[in-house]
């Protein structure tokens, strides 16, 4: 089996977009060129990667591990392209990044390791703390950059940022829920339905963005910062709940199966980006941080 880099790419896109025509926007390619590809990735890997649906597509139990890889596979490739051969990979310094409790858990440590690989002299230290106290970190200067949901970024004025990825919000459910044979699921079906809601990182607010011009409200029976407690509760079948690909998993700690379903609404992404403020003086070792994480994600194979 020959994987190119190209297959990988698209079924990227497709899998951020979650609909191939969109994906072949971003791309700048035709939408038969991207069906191509992910035909030939499926065949390749004898596995479906996606479900069709009318609304697009979404990511089978095989597609959600497979995306994992293949985000590890285009790092690992801009990483080689853009890995110093020379002494200036003997860069030594400190840095403070703040990171949030999302990126902590499900976003920052594999990249973190690979930086780490790459410039040994170069010591990261990662400070979780709530969005508002990194906001004032970086303006007081006591982070020198952050990685968090730039989606919530709200001193826009005074900070500057860089989206790395933009991962999709969809419905959670559990197996055999009634919702999961609607061809089109609506808020308003969500909302007929007990609801499991997140509260960390300030999600339930994020929540309230788009329930709110709906003119409904979820039925919310039940709130938790732990995603963890999300996850079981809804693969026991006790509620349902909007979260991102990026925090999902197939099955719950117990075992138990948690499919996902797209919505007709207009659903916000869960940004995630590197964040500075443009006033401070930023040390080579820094800069170095943040253009790993800028290239690892925005370089070649992602434009």
């Amino acid at each position: 089996m020959t994987l190119s880099i190209k297959q990988v790419r698209y079924f990227i896109a497709t899998a951020d977009a979650g609909q191939v025509s969109a994906a072949a926007i971003e791309l700048n390619v035709s939408q038969s060129a991207v069906t191509a590809a992910i035909q030939q990735l499926e065949a390749d890997l004898r596995v479906p990667l996606f479900r069709r649906h009318p609304g697009g597509v979404a990511l089978t139990t095989e597609g959600a591990r497979f995306l994992l890889h293949a985000r590890n596979i285009m790092a690992a490739v801009n990483e080689a392209v853009h890995t110093p051969l020379t002494d200036y990979a003997q860069l030594a310094g400190h840095v403070r990044v703040g990171v949030t409790y999302t990126v902590a858990g499900y976003f920052l440590p594999r990249h973190h390791a690979r930086f780490a690989r790459s410039y040994p002299g170069i010591d990261i230290e990662l400070i979780e703390l709530p969005r508002r106290a990194i906001e004032g970190g970086l303006l007081a200067g006591t982070l020198d950059l952050a990685v968090l949901l730039v989606s919530n970024l709200e001193d826009r004025a005074h900070l500057a940022y860089e989206a790395l990825i933009r991962s999709k919000r969809k419905l959670w459910l559990p197996v055999e829920h009634p919702l999961l044979k609607v061809d089109a699921i609506a808020l308003a079906d969500v909302a007929c339905e007990p609801y499991i809601m997140l509260t960390v990182d300030e999600a339930s607010n994020t929540v309230d963005r788009y329930w709110k011009p709906s003119g409904l409200q979820p039925n919310t029976i039940f709130r938790t910062s732990s995603v963890e407690a999300v996850r079981s509760l809804v693969a026991a079948g006790l509620g349902i709940t909007v979260l991102s690909d990026m925090v999902y998993r197939p099955w719950s700690l117990e075992g138990q199966r948690i499919e996902t379903r797209s919505l007709v609404a207009d659903i916000p992404t869960m940004d995630v980006g590197v964040v500075w403020n443009p006033g401070s003086e930023q040390s080579a070792a820094t800069r170095t941080f943040r253009d790993f994480l800028s290239l690892t994600f925005n370089g070649p194979g992602h434009d």
